[in-house]
This record gives C-alpha cells, sequence and structure tokens, in this order.
C-alpha cells in the first residue's frame, strides 16, 4: 500500500497506510531504543494491520507532544476499531481544554491538512454507519463523533472560524427514529 503524505510544521510527511512486519519484542533491542526512537517506533508500528498492536503503540505514543505524531493519531482517529478512539479520546485530555498545549497542536495540524482530516470525517461517519449505529443510535453519541467535535473545536480555536463539516449535522439518528 501506498503511503499517504501531510504537512507538519511546513514539512512533508509521508505516512505507510499499514506495515506488516512482525511486532518487536521489547526486550530485543539492544541497546534498547529511548526517548525519540521509542515514539517513533510507535508511531509506525501504530500503522500495523493488527488492530491489537495499533492500539497498544498508540496508547504509548498519544501522550507524546511532538508535532510529527499528531499525524499517526489522527489517522486512527478515522478507523473501525472502537477500543483505539475511546483510547485517543483517553489519551487527549487537553483537547477539550480551551488555550491548552494539546489543542493548538492538534487544532494547528488539522488546519493545515484540510482534506487529510476531511477523508477521516467521512471515514468516522462510515464505520460509524455501517459497524457502530446499532449500538450509538444517533451518530453524535458515537465516540468518533466526539472525537471529531473536540478535533473541530481545535481548529476554530487557532483559525478563528469554522471549516467545512464532512460529517452529517449532530443529531443524526437511525432511519425510523425520527428526523435525521
Amino acid at each position: 500500500m501506498t503511503p499517504f503524505e501531510v504537512e507538519v510544521q511546513g514539512e512533508t510527511v509521508a505516512i505507510p497506510s499499514r506495515i506488516y512486519n512482525k511486532e518487536p519484542s521489547p526486550d530485543s533491542e539492544r541497546p534498547p531504543l529511548a526517548g525519540t526512537q521509542q515514539v517513533i517506533l510507535h508511531c509506525l508500528y501504530s500503522r500495523h494491520h493488527d488492530g491489537r498492536v495499533r492500539q497498544r503503540h498508540l496508547e504509548q505514543m498519544v501522550v507524546s507532544d511532538e508535532p510529527w505524531v499528531v499525524p499517526f493519531v489522527v489517522q486512527l482517529a478515522g478507523e473501525y476499531v472502537l477500543e483505539i478512539i475511546e483510547a485517543i479520546g483517553r489519551g487527549l485530555p487537553g483537547l477539550a481544554v480551551p488555550g491548552s498545549a494539546e489543542r493548538r497542536l492538534y487544532g494547528e495540524f488539522i488546519a493545515r491538512n484540510p482534506a487529510f482530516f476531511a477523508r477521516t470525517e467521512r471515514r468516522v461517519v462510515s464505520y460509524w454507519s455501517c459497524y457502530y449505529r446499532w449500538k450509538y443510535g444517533t451518530f453524535g453519541t458515537y465516540p468518533g463523533s466526539v472525537l471529531l467535535e473536540a478535533f473541530r473545536a481545535a481548529v476554530v480555536e487557532q483559525v478563528g472560524e469554522q471549516r467545512p463539516r464532512h460529517m452529517p449535522r449532530l443529531p443524526l439518528a437511525n432511519a425510523g427514529e425520527g428526523p435525521a
């Protein structure tokens, strides 16, 4: 699969769509990876074909304040594994805090990568509709929707205006449950 490109602080970063390498064991590196090297490893393995591996590495990297980690996290927000979406929400508590460093970091990235974020929004809606609509009757209650709204608020804080929506206006209800 071909990598996708995003802009991070004026530089183009190519991110693999998926990797199929065997996950390294924690004690396989001699000497052990430290600091930035470890975060890079977590970012790369957040693109692994196995959702459990992606989640394990996400939980380690989401706490990083490195700007180049952000696209890896945002990409995972558009995936179908609910536990990953919930882990992002838990790992980014500052995203809901106006003026926080975390909110600025994510808002700036998304503002600079509108097409990437639009695709993420469409994927969240699609996966909710396909896999989770039965559990979350309205889109606004789905954890992916909650996360998108927090990302959108971060962008508004950075640019001072709403950006085009690529997801339904809330609430979107199941068919037959009233107006959408």
